[in-house]
């Protein structure tokens, strides 16, 4: 059991450090600003023109980071701060979005599988939560130790608690 707990705090801690690196970066680089005075938006209709895409849209979507290309749709939704902020944090944004479509426009197979995967990953980040409390509701109800300030205790799925 000790070992489920390493390996899901590990899990944890690097998906919070992709996290936040990935956010402090993204605040790092909005505060550089293009010379061009091009708009997240801007820039990616110029690179789907760029590319002879012309049934994409650029779209705003609400949040923080909510980028992503949708192949179903044919959108590219970029969040608010990317769609209209005029910085390389946007530029960058827009422009990896945008290669998603240029992806699909090319039927890149990776893009196919990827597509495919979507609908499978997205229910599964929404119940692994409920997945990871459940197994921690179940492995106490079976009986587990834990320790605190150095003594040593077994709890059981009754209540009872046992010091070792």
């Amino acid at each position: 059991m000790g070992t489920y707990y390493l390996i899901l705090g590990a899990i944890a801690l690097v998906s919070w450090l992709v996290s936040s690196t990935l956010k402090r970066k993204f605040a790092t680089y909005s505060k550089i600003h293009l010379r061009n005075g091009l708009s997240g938006a801007e820039i990616a209709e110029k690179m789907l023109l760029d590319h002879g895409i012309k049934d994409v849209k650029v779209v705003s979507t609400a949040g923080r980071l909510t980028d992503h290309y949708n192949p179903t749709d044919k959108t590219v939704n970029l969040s608010e701060a990317v769609y209209s902020q005029r910085n390389a944090a946007a530029a960058a944004v827009a422009a990896h979005e945008c290669g998603h479509a240029v992806q699909h426009a090319q039927a890149y197979s990776w893009l196919q599988l990827r597509s495919t995967l979507v609908p499978a990953v997205n229910i599964s980040s929404k119940l692994s939560m409920w997945l990871i409390f459940g197994g921690l509701i179940l492995g106490f109800g079976a009986g587990h130790w834990f320790r605190i300030l150095g003594r040593c205790y077994w709890i059981f799925a009754d209540g009872s608690c046992y010091t070792i």
